[in-house]
């Protein structure tokens, strides 16, 4: 049984993607997004539980995010862990609606959230080359052990770069369309 499995490799470098997608949606621009509350945590019923499981979390316009706490004893303790996230946001309390006017961004938060998406995306690039140098040396021990030959290494050698390549244009694109929307070009 051969150790180099391109299906392995592509999901792995896939999963890169999608981790730099995630990390990315967390980054907040202009605009209300519900995925900008998804780090915050909150302390209720003696555990820390993500805010969307005791709020249900909506955009009624598009620079107002609303919190619709569902028991009317965990308001407080909600509107305290969106304050201590630092997200920048201060919640407005309407009975069980916490209201989240979203604040226009500086230019010096805005370079800094831009700065923030390029580190994302390092990091990403870096799992990719991780994932691809994996694959090598799979590739060459497998060819030590007699699996295949030198040309057939070499040929599957050309489609882990291409994969890497392919991976790394998709994580450059994503950084570079967060960029854009952060810094409102």
């Amino acid at each position: 049984m051969a150790a180099y499995d391109k299906a392995d490799l592509e999901r792995r470098m896939a999963g890169s993607v999608e981790a730099l997608k995630s990390d990315l949606q967390g980054l907040r621009t202009g605009r209300a997004s519900t995925s900008l509350l998804d780090p915050v945590t909150v302390e209720v019923y003696g555990a820390q539980m993500p805010l969307n499981q005791v709020a249900t979390v909506s955009v009624p316009e598009p620079r107002m995010l609303s919190v619709q706490v569902w028991d009317k004893s965990n308001v407080g303790p909600c509107d305290k862990a969106i304050r201590s996230a630092g997200l920048g946001l201060n919640p407005i309390v309407d009975g069980t609606t916490l209201r989240l006017p979203i604040p226009d961004l500086t230019e010096e938060r805005r370079k800094e959230l831009a700065k923030l998406a390029g580190k994302y995306a390092e990091e990403a690039r870096i799992a990719a080359r991780n994932v691809r140098r994996d694959g090598m040396d799979s590739l060459k021990t497998d060819e030590k052990k007699g699996l295949f030959g030198e040309d057939e290494r070499k040929r599957h050698e050309t489609e882990v770069q291409k994969l890497t390549d392919k991976t790394i244009a998709e994580i450059d694109a994503a950084a570079s369309a967060k960029e854009k929307e952060i810094l409102g070009k």
